[in-house]
C-alpha cells in the first residue's frame, strides 16, 4: 500500500497472524505433551515386594554395587550365603535398560536390574543395569529417599577399566586388579586402599551417589576396582573383599559351582587367518 507521500507500507492480514499464532500454540502443546511422555517413560521409581516395606527404612549401612564384577562379588561372596531376602527393586527404562522398566513386575533372574536386598540394618543395592545420565539425579533422590540419613554410612563398589587409569609409572598386567577410593569430607573411618590419584576421575552412577552424599553430608566411600578383564572373573571379584569386610560377614571360599554362575570363561582367539 502506498501513502499520499509515496511511502510504501507493508500490509498484514489479521487472519494470517491468528493462524500463525494458532499453529505455534498447537506445536508448543504437542512439544510439551511429547516432553511429558518422555519424562514419564524415563522416570525412576523404587518398588517394594511387600506393602510393609517403604518409607524411610532404618539403615546403618548402604552398599551399592555397580558393574559386572562388583555385582558378581555381591552375588558370589554375600548373597550366596543366604539370609539376604530381596525387598524391592529400582524400576527404570532407557535405551540400554529396557526390561527393568516394568514397574509392576520384579526383574527376572539374570535380567539387568537394580535389586535391593536387606539383612538387619544393612541394605544392598545390586545394580547390573545401565542408568542414563539424565536419570542419575532421579536415581539418587529416589533411592536415598527410602532410607534414613541419620547414622547412615554408604559404600560404593564400581568397576573400571585399567586402560582408563592415568599414571606416570608403567602399569603392568600383573598389577591388576587393584582398588582406589574416593570419600566424602565427613567420612572419617579407615579405608581399604590408597586414594584415587589425580587426574583420574569417577563418572556415572558411582560418581552421582558420591556427589549426593557429599551434598547431604553423608559419610561415604567409593571403591573403584581397576581391572584389565572386562568380563566378570573371580580374581577381580576378590579385590572387593577388603572394601566391605568390616561391614559384611563374607563367604571367604564360595564353591566352584557358585563362582561359575557369575564368571565367564573367554577363549583366546587368534587374529591370524587359518
Amino acid at each position: 500500500m502506498a501513502t499520499f507521500f509515496g511511502e510504501v507500507l507493508s500490509v498484514y492480514s489479521r487472519a494470517v497472524e491468528e493462524d500463525e499464532e494458532d499453529d505455534m500454540t498447537n506445536e508448543n502443546e504437542e512439544d510439551e505433551q511429547i516432553r511429558r511422555e518422555i519424562e514419564e517413560k524415563r522416570s525412576v521409581d523404587v518398588r517394594w515386594l511387600s506393602q510393609t516395606d517403604g518409607g524411610s527404612l532404618p539403615c546403618s549401612d548402604l552398599i551399592i554395587a555397580v558393574g559386572p564384577n562388583a555385582t558378581g562379588f555381591i552375588s558370589a561372596y554375600v548373597l550366596s550365603s543366604g539370609g539376604w531376602p530381596a525387598v524391592g527393586w529400582v524400576s527404570l527404562w532407557n535405551e540400554r535398560s529396557r526390561g527393568s522398566g516394568r514397574t509392576d513386575t520384579a526383574p527376572a533372574p539374570g535380567e539387568p536390574s537394580c535389586v535391593l536386598y536387606r539383612q538387619k540394618q544393612v541394605l544392598i543395592c545390586q545394580c547390573s543395569c545401565y542408568v542414563a545420565e539424565d536419570q542419575l539425579f532421579q536415581w539418587t533422590e529416589k533411592v536415598f529417599g527410602c532410607v534414613q540419613a541419620r547414622g547412615l554410612s554408604v559404600t560404593v563398589l564400581s568397576d573400571c577399566s585399567a586402560a582408563e587409569y592415568r599414571t606416570s609409572d608403567y602399569l603392568s598386567g600383573s598389577s591388576t586388579p587393584f582398588l582406589r577410593c574416593l570419600k566424602t569430607s565427613v567420612h572419617t573411618g579407615p579405608v581399604a586402599c590408597p586414594p584415587l590419584e589425580p587426574p583420574n576421575i569417577s563418572c556415572g552412577l558411582a560418581a552421582a551417589v558420591l556427589s549426593h552424599c557429599q551434598v547431604q553430608r553423608i559419610p561415604a566411600v567409593l571403591y573403584q576396582c581397576f581391572s584389565d578383564v572386562l568380563q566378570p572373573d573371580s580374581l577381580t571379584m576378590q579385590a572387593y573383599g577388603a572394601a566391605v569386610s568390616a561391614i559384611l560377614k563374607l563367604n571367604q571360599s564360595p564353591g566352584a559351582e557358585v563362582l561359575q554362575k557369575f564368571t565367564r570363561v573367554s577363549e583366546v582367539q587368534s587374529n591370524l587367518y587359518t
